[in-house]
């Protein structure tokens, strides 16, 4: 696969002439006009090298160089300086914001070939799904859904969160991704939450970590809660597909656990999302209907690329009826094993709300309750083997 490079320059003719002659030499040419757009290109695509002109309008190369190096997912893109600027104080500003090299225009372009196949050769290649922590591991990354409403995603994903905060006393982070049907908030007692709405909203570039970090909320827990708003007409914002992957990129730099509540089926979003975890859990119940829908869900899911080892399935019998099919037959049906099994527990959810808290805090000895940690104890084992 061609080597991806970044031009972010005003000058039109620099572009199309530069392009041209990197194309020719086999790479795959991106190109900003500026350098706000230079930014979130650069994010969008996490090119392998930038070719940045420093006299821009908006914003020059010196202050985009200052970003992409405080961006934990772009600080390790190489970036060469091209400009008319010829100064030795130019040049030494360029190296204490973090360019990797410095080239004055106009340049030979077997010169410029030279710099940018030596800079490529040096560039060591970082993960491509997440970014990574200030200590180089990254959150594990836990996405919950379902293939319709109504199946206990949302107290599945709730539980797993504390009982992995009540397991390790670890960082976690229960992130809400559903704008406009968001209800964690009101059952944990944080009602109207905008975080996820206000990132959603504005420009991608916007997305900081510290932003997001700030759009946490402490619960009593312990965990900290990343909240979808429950205004039905935000739910349009489920479009920002990019702003999506750049928020989980942040999460995922701020705790050791990430789990995460992304909703019914597979809209844009959650399909970007998806490949990005460590571990997808579909709950599903014992009811024909719902067990054929959910078999063509995971094999959706199988054809974004998504490893079947790492799709789990959670039968959650919420109710006692003599219509729920046994995890056999579910197993059977669904063609893909049952990991775990949650029993009926209306009372211990009614109580675990009123009082603002998860079911596996509030009765940590109840039978669903064990349920949730054993499911949580797994999920150790394999972040542990990872």
């Amino acid at each position: 696969m061609a080597e991806k490079i970044l031009i972010v320059d005003d000058d039109v003719d620099t572009l199309r002439l530069v392009g041209l002659m990197l194309q020719r030499q086999g790479y795959e040419i991106s190109a900003a006009s500026n350098g706000s757009q230079g930014l979130a290109k650069a994010l969008e695509e996490r090119p392998d090298l930038i070719l940045l002109d420093v006299m821009m309008p908006d914003m020059d190369g010196y202050e985009v160089t200052r970003r992409l190096r405080k961006n934990p997912a772009t600080m390790s893109i190489p970036i060469l300086m091209f400009t008319a600027k010829t100064q030795l104080d130019d040049k030494v500003i360029g190296f204490e914001v973090g360019a990797d090299d410095y080239l004055t225009k106009p340049t030979h372009p077997t010169e410029l070939q030279a710099h940018v196949k030596a800079l490529l050769a040096r560039a060591v290649k970082g993960p491509s799904k997440v970014v990574t922590t200030s200590d180089g591991k990254h959150g594990y990354l836990i996405g919950v859904l379902s293939v319709r409403g109504g199946l206990g995603v949302s107290s599945l994903a709730s539980n797993l969160a504390a009982g992995l905060f009540t397991r390790t006393q670890s960082d976690v982070i229960l992130a809400e991704l559903t704008p406009g049907q968001g209800t964690l908030g009101m059952d944990l007692g944080s009602p109207n939450p905008k975080g996820l709405t206000e990132l959603l909203q504005g420009s991608m570039v916007e997305i900081t970590r510290e932003k997001v970090e700030a759009s946490l909320v402490s619960h009593t827990s312990g965990m900290k809660l990343f909240l979808a708003s429950e205004n039905p007409r935000d739910v349009t914002l489920t479009s920002q597909v990019q702003n999506y992957e750049t928020i989980i990129g942040r999460l995922a730099s701020l705790a050791r656990f990430i789990v995460m509540d992304l909703g019914t089926g597979l809209p844009s979003f959650v399909q970007k999302i998806l490949p990005m975890c460590n571990e997808c859990i579909i709950v599903v119940e014992g009811v024909p209907g719902t067990i054929q829908n959910t078999k063509l869900l995971i094999e959706n899911m199988e054809s974004l690329q998504i490893d079947p080892n790492s799709i789990s399935v959670i039968l959650n019998n919420r109710q006692r009826s003599e219509s729920q099919m046994a995890w056999t037959q579910v197993q059977e049906k669904l063609g893909h094993s049952i990991s775990a099994t949650l029993t009926p527990a209306p009372e211990l959810f009614l109580q675990a709300t009123r009082i603002q808290t998860p079911a596996v805090m509030s009765q940590p000895t109840n039978m669903t309750s064990q349920q949730f940690l054993k499911i949580t104890d797994t999920i150790l084992e394999r972040e542990k083997a990872r």
